[in-house]
């Protein structure tokens, strides 16, 4: 890991590539155990195997062309491309949407995402040049390694909490916070703890960046740096949550099942960084910057806007066939709850449509979406989202409980489940696996953590609008206030 390869690798990898990118020596720990093969262990292994089939579609020649972009010969997952117009910010929205969809965004932390970020400061290397030459070049050849390669991230931005006081100056401790003990010629040695790496156990790589704000002052210089490693590197170590997927079917769980990306606290014992994985170093008042001057905030928004679309519109889809199968559907409050749905639905496409429509050319020649309506989109979703959840459980009631599992369908009660359980529009089967699923987005463990990681996605409410607040155009508005006052 001393140099970084930016030469090798063909673009795309399929699954069986990115399977075997995971059986290495990553030390990852779960249930009390430490994990031998995140691909085989019974509370990871789906999350791996739904990752790995969503890295063949890169190969679907139906796909191929929404999902991925050719340069030099070699094709690249879309979300590298470095946008020159406003039909590459389209184009981008379109693979994150397409991605989205594969899940119906319940697999939320795609690699999409983090190629995002990196695409970003790839693009915007002067910033990080300020702090020194040489990191600007370090992230300039990391982006080209991970596209090159096709590598998954995960990312780690939070320190532990230890003294809430404390943190809210913008201080943190340490005896908990990861941070810089020793600079070596090889590079520099961090200890500590970060939380929450969301998919963690399946990603090649983890980015440690900064994201709430640093006071810049000298004791706050051993928490300022930003950089990238292997999840495999000697002395890291992942503690996971415990698993929502329990082995049970498709049928009986068919989301946990399927769409478990694990989330997992992040240990650093004596981690040695190599120089050339390091962009930015002792530098709180360039920490504080960095998403905003490279706008990897603005890019990663776009994706997730992408993403909160797709669920939502899932959501609305699971709603009007809940409603369908037991004749609701003609009823008029329950027409006026699903209309609610369907307002955060279009309320959140127009977002989309308005960020990528107005998209415009940033300081360095290169485009961005609009950040108005995707930074109101990422403030409001974290309210619709456990309203949509609330609906759900409104519609379902007592059938949300109401849900043998898929063994009762064959076994001595077979004929009571075919008598009891059907409605006017479903059969019994079709009814159970209905609210099964309903059942697996609104009460299951699966369902509430989905619920936790909407509500605090991109931080906490108050701080997320706060930031909205400052950063709007009030200025404008108060003139036309202060116009009408002032008028003859």
């Amino acid at each position: 890991m001393n140099n970084v390869d930016t030469e090798s690798g063909n673009g795309i990898r399929n699954g069986k590539q990115y399977l075997a990118g995971l059986q290495d020596d990553r030390d990852v720990w779960i249930h009390g155990e430490k994990v031998k093969d995140v691909t085989s262990h019974p509370g990871l292994s789906s999350g791996a195997h739904t990752l790995a089939g969503f890295m063949d579609k890169q190969f679907d020649p139906k796909l191929q062309e929404k999902i991925t972009y050719e340069e030099n010969g070699k094709r690249f997952a879309t979300s590298y491309l470095v946008p020159q117009s406003q039909q590459d910010i389209v184009k981008r929205g379109e693979a994150f949407y397409e991605w989205a969809t594969w899940s119906n965004g319940m697999f939320g932390r795609t690699p999409d995402y983090k190629n995002a970020s990196v695409m970003a400061f790839g693009s915007a290397t002067d910033f990080l040049a300020e702090g020194k030459p040489e990191f600007g070049e370090n992230m300039k050849n990391y982006y080209e390694y991970v596209r090159n390669n096709d590598k998954v991230l995960t990312h780690t931005l939070v320190n532990p909490t230890f003294n809430y006081a404390q943190a809210k100056e913008g201080k943190y401790s340490d005896k908990v916070a990861l941070q810089i003990v020793k600079e070596t010629d090889e590079g520099i040695v961090v200890k500590g703890a970060r939380l929450l790496a969301t998919l963690g156990p399946h990603a090649d790589e983890i980015e440690v960046f900064p994201s709430t704000l640093l006071k810049a002052s000298e004791e706050n210089l051993p928490f300022a740096f930003a950089f990238a490693i292997p999840i495999s590197t000697p002395s890291l170590r992942l503690i996971c949550r415990d698993s929502y997927d329990h082995g049970k079917s498709h049928f009986d769980a068919p989301l946990a099942s399927r769409f478990e990306e694990m989330d997992a606290v992040v240990i650093f014992d004596n981690v040695l960084v190599p120089w050339e994985r390091v962009f930015m170093y002792r530098d709180p008042t360039m920490c504080n910057k960095a998403f905003a001057e490279t706008n990897a905030v603005i890019h990663m928004m776009h994706q997730v806007v992408c993403g909160k679309l797709a669920k939502a519109e899932f959501i609305v889809g699971l709603l009007c066939a809940m409603a369908k199968a037991t004749g609701k559907d003609k009823d008029m409050n329950v027409k006026g709850q699903i209309a609610e749905a369907m307002w955060m639905v279009e309320s959140v496409r127009a977002f989309r449509f308005s960020a990528e429509m107005q998209a415009h050319e940033d300081q360095r020649g290169n485009y961005i979406p609009l950040r108005r309506p995707l930074d109101t989109s990422r403030n409001l979703f974290p309210k619709m989202y456990p309203r949509l959840i609330e609906i759900v459980q409104l519609l379902g009631s007592s059938s949300l409980m109401a849900t043998p599992c898929e063994a009762d369908l064959t076994n001595e009660l077979a004929g009571d489940i075919g008598q009891y359980f059907q409605t006017v529009n479903l059969e019994s089967k079709d009814r159970i696996a209905l609210f099964r699923l309903a059942h697996d987005v609104s009460v299951s463990g699966f369902g509430s953590r989905q619920t936790l990681y909407e509500r605090f996605f991109f931080g906490p409410q108050n701080v997320m609008a706060s930031i909205y607040f400052d950063l709007y155009n009030r200025n404008e508005m108060m003139d036309r206030v202060t116009e009408i006052l002032n008028r003859a």
